[in-house]
């Protein structure tokens, strides 16, 4: 990172010598040529002005060409950070004891097949009264990533020499009574946009396909803290958009003929299968709640800036979020505990107190619904069995329009095109986006190309625009804990993005043949919720039976 720093600081020194550099030539820009351009920008100038503009645009070219000849690296950070909290927002900030209930009594099964999708506190227990060592159930999940792999098209990379390593001393730390978290010895895999010391880091497209990294992320760094094994790099839609990579499509393991949906489609994929016990993923649009939904996982998008994203794929400096894909909401809660907090390098990232107790309130708690996006859905819809299931259990449930006509998805997509275009300048100017799998006009290699004619004036006024978003929708978000939308709702999803709340994706009914189950998200009114709106999904699964449903096919 001190490169990094150093890189920077040059560029400021020498800007100012842009006027003396001989070696920079600009070529001529003429009238006819700004009056083409107007056309794009919806601009209209009189040929006077047009006129007086010629030396300055060609004084913007020699900046841009002299800009080029750095190709900054994508780990360069932004010095304009993003923060979501407005200044009404209070919170508390005092961290409390977080007590995990790791069962006492608990046998190994006669299956060993079962403990693919056993809970984390569940192989927690194994672990600390000795049923089990972290090798054996480090080889057992690597055994399962060889044998399923290939058939999910869910891995890029098994760390087993890594894995076997931390295993041993997880089993090293046991064996003196030292349990540094219920993490310790649980085996995982990391969505491959982080660095990893010894490992390719391939953002799971071909220019990245041999990329090694020398640094360790912030999240596998806090993984590794807690004890944790890291088993494998898991498959990514290519530089974080869909499911598709350079080694196949992910599948959905409720229907290999479908994919897992992206961009942490290995991590969904794999997770769900019984592969890993849990996994790391991203978001930046919909990158853990969309394959979370469609595989049927519990995917929790922590608020903006809860996880230092250092060591990581950046794609879109102001909204990318870290966060765990697990098969509860305990799970994921407890692998939030010990990733979440803040470090030097990103400083759009805050340590925040998780004050997780696995226990709300029914009665007390304040739950909304989206009726304008759930009001309107079939009568035995999945959202609509939830809502019925609270109110029977005693939850009052208030009927809220959701924002709906701010153009969020348009906001957000035009601020992670122009920030995405940024972080991969040197790929798109290299001209090596055409190695990309993805080359159809909806995907990265045009979207980069066509987000250059994004003007900076027009970036910024939509990043002022997102300010006046997240005020208008504070007052309504605010007044509630959780607030039901369907999973694949763009709207309210984007929305949330551009504020930087949390949600929890969660199954929400029966799998039907060839079928995931149903889905529902639960966004968190206030920034920095997760506590509570994982424990509600806890108390939702605890009277609901559906994250216990498992694909048939990989459940031996």
């Amino acid at each position: 990172m001190q490169n990094v720093y150093r890189l920077i600081k040059t560029i400021v020194c020498f800007t100012s010598l842009l006027v003396l550099t001989p070696s920079i030539r600009a070529q001529e820009i003429s009238v006819s040529e700004i009056i083409n351009t107007e056309k794009m920008y919806d601009l209209h100038f009189t040929a006077a002005k047009r006129d007086s503009m010629l030396n300055q645009l060609k004084a913007n070219l020699k900046l841009y060409q002299y800009l080029h000849g750095f190709n900054l690296p994508n780990s360069v950070p932004l010095s304009n950070w993003f923060d979501p909290v407005l200044p009404a927002m209070t919170f508390n900030t005092k961290q409390q004891a977080i007590t995990w209930n790791i069962p006492e009594r608990l046998a190994m099964p006669a299956d060993t097949n079962q403990l693919a999708f056993y809970t984390i506190p569940q192989l927690a227990s194994l672990l600390r009264h000795h049923k089990t060592t972290s090798v054996q159930l480090t080889r057992f999940f690597i055994n399962r990533l060889k044998k399923y792999g290939d058939t999910l098209h869910c891995v890029i990379s098994l760390t087993e020499e890594i894995a076997i390593e931390q295993a041993k001393k997880a089993d090293a730390a046991f064996a003196k009574g030292i349990y540094k978290s219920p993490l310790q010895g649980i085996p995982y895999g990391l969505k491959d946009l982080f660095a990893v010391k010894g490992t390719r880091t391939t953002y799971g497209t071909p220019p990245f396909k041999d990329q090694v990294i020398e640094e360790d992320a912030f999240v596998y760094q806090q993984l590794e803290k807690a004890g944790a094994v890291l088993i494998a790099k898991l498959s990514m839609g290519e530089l974080a958009m869909d499911d598709i990579w350079f080694g196949g499509q992910t599948k959905n393991p409720w229907n290999l003929q479908q994919g897992s949906n992206g961009s942490s489609a290995g991590s969904a994929s794999a997770t769900v299968a019984g592969l890993v016990p849990f996994a790391i993923g991203t978001e930046t649009y919909g990158s853990i709640v969309a394959p979370s939904a469609v595989c049927g996982a519990t995917g929790l998008r922590p608020t903006f800036g809860s996880v230092a994203r250092t060591g990581g794929m950046n794609l879109a400096w102001t909204s990318d979020r870290i966060g765990p894909i697990c098969r509860n909401a305990e799970d994921a809660a407890l692998v939030f505990a010990f990733i979440h907090g803040s470090d030097t390098y990103d400083r759009a990232s805050r340590t925040m107190p998780f004050n997780y107790t696995g226990t709300v309130d029914l009665k007390n708690i304040k739950v909304a619904y989206a009726k304008n996006y759930i009001d309107t859905l079939p009568g035995n819809s999945a959202e609509k069995a939830v809502i019925k299931t609270l109110k029977d259990a005693g939850v009052q449930v208030t009927a809220i329009d959701f924002p709906s006509n701010l153009h969020t998805n348009d906001l957000l997509t035009t601020i992670w095109a122009a920030e995405a275009a940024a972080a991969f300048d040197p790929l798109t100017r290299s001209g090596k986006d055409s190695l990309m799998v993805q080359q159809w006009q909806s995907r990265y290699p045009n979207m980069l190309r066509s987000a250059r004619f994004i003007p900076a004036v027009e970036y910024l006024t939509v990043c002022r625009l997102r300010y006046m978003v997240m005020q208008q929708a504070f007052p309504l978000l605010s007044k509630y804990d959780i607030i039901i939308v369907p999973s694949m709702a763009d709207e309210p999803m984007a929305l949330t993005c551009l504020t930087g709340n949390p949600c929890i994706t969660l199954p929400a009914g029966n799998a039907a043949a060839g079928n995931a189950p149903p889905s529902i998200t639960l966004i968190g009114g206030k920034l920095y919720s997760e506590a509570v709106i994982a424990a509600f999904a806890k108390k939702f699964q605890q009277m609901t039976t559906y994250h216990q449903q498992h694909p048939p096919m990989f459940s031996n």
